[in-house]
């Protein structure tokens, strides 16, 4: 996501990176890049550059970041921009000097960090700063986040590698498990938007899904229900559900008080999950809400922080 002060998101792409092998050229980035999936020849290999939520390969890292820079500044800049770029709260100080150096290799005057569960809390409108708590539950596609934030900084979090991608992998293992078939990254994903469940619904939804018969070795069609996704995914919604719940043990009392009063707020596109927010209060006892667009809390809170940084300071990490 990108986020540009006064115009709001500009941009919405998966980071997903596209590479010719021979040539060591990038082919694509974002959503094009996204589309190969599963479908490249063996010249083109398809990096997801920022693995759990960190980077897995700098040189690919950096040059989609030096791609976003260009699609949305143009080519010609005269003016080097500042960056503010979310970082898991869990972030190693190697790993974020890796961040920092990728931003300012890719042509940024200035490379700010903030940790996400701060970002998503502001973009779901949450006060940080004010002196009572507030609980935010981050899933993403690589990592989810839990968090408490008073005082404008994050009192207790824990952070877990167990997010969208995850649950896209249960479900294409389950479907390898159960029916034999083998299905690619994107039909996972379709599977989990269109009849992914986090609790059992009184009405089963069907979809038809395709893939290869790992028995004949042919393309085959099958139908699967919302059902048999709900229990396909349910030990890695356990495991989100399991860092709730160690954030609510470590959770001061006082600020527990608050939490029960005014519930958790789940952010991320991982969220979006069909009954996910009545899972987590039937789990864990406490109010569960959905921000409004919860895919874009992060970025919008990364606005919000740019265009009042005297104000946020408390909550931003180091600049170089």
């Amino acid at each position: 996501m990108v986020f540009l002060p006064k115009k709001g998101v500009v941009l919405e792409e998966p980071s997903v990176v596209a590479v010719t092998l021979a040539e060591n050229k990038i082919l694509a980035v974002g959503k094009e890049a996204k589309e190969m999936t599963g479908r490249t020849p063996d010249t083109i290999r398809i990096y997801r550059p920022l693995r759990d939520g960190v980077i897995a390969d700098f040189r690919v890292t950096l040059a989609m970041i030096r791609y976003f820079i260009e699609k949305v500044a143009g080519r010609f800049r005269f003016l080097k921009p500042e960056l503010m770029i979310g970082v898991p709260a869990g972030i190693t100080s190697t790993e974020r000097r890796a961040v920092i150096e990728a931003g300012m290799a890719a042509g940024a005057k200035a490379v700010y960090l903030a940790k996400e569960p701060v970002l998503s809390a502001i973009g779901a409108g949450i006060p940080i700063n004010s002196v009572s708590g507030n609980m935010i539950v981050d899933i993403g596609g690589g990592t989810s986040e839990v968090a408490v934030i008073a005082l404008g900084g994050i009192v207790t979090w824990h952070s877990v590698r167990v997010a969208g991608d995850k649950i896209d992998a249960a479900i294409s293992d389950y479907v390898k498990k159960k029916h034999n078939l083998a299905i690619g990254e994107q039909t996972a994903e379709d599977i989990k938007i269109k009849i992914g469940t986090a609790l059992p619904e009184k009405e089963n939804r069907f979809l038809e899904i395709r893939g290869r018969d790992l028995v004949l070795g042919l393309p085959k069609n099958i139908k699967i229900s919302s059902a048999e996704i709900c229990e396909a995914i349910s030990d890695t919604l356990a495991e989100i559900i399991q860092i709730i719940k160690n954030v609510l043990r470590e959770t001061p009392p006082e600020l527990s008080a608050d939490i029960m009063d005014k519930g958790m707020v789940l952010a991320g596109g991982g969220s979006l999950l069909r009954n996910l927010p009545e899972l987590i209060a039937q789990a864990t006892g406490v109010p569960c809400t959905l921000a409004e667009d919860p895919l874009l809390c992060v970025a919008k809170g990364t606005g919000v922080v740019l265009e009042n940084l005297d104000i946020y300071k408390k909550s931003i990490m180091s600049k170089r």
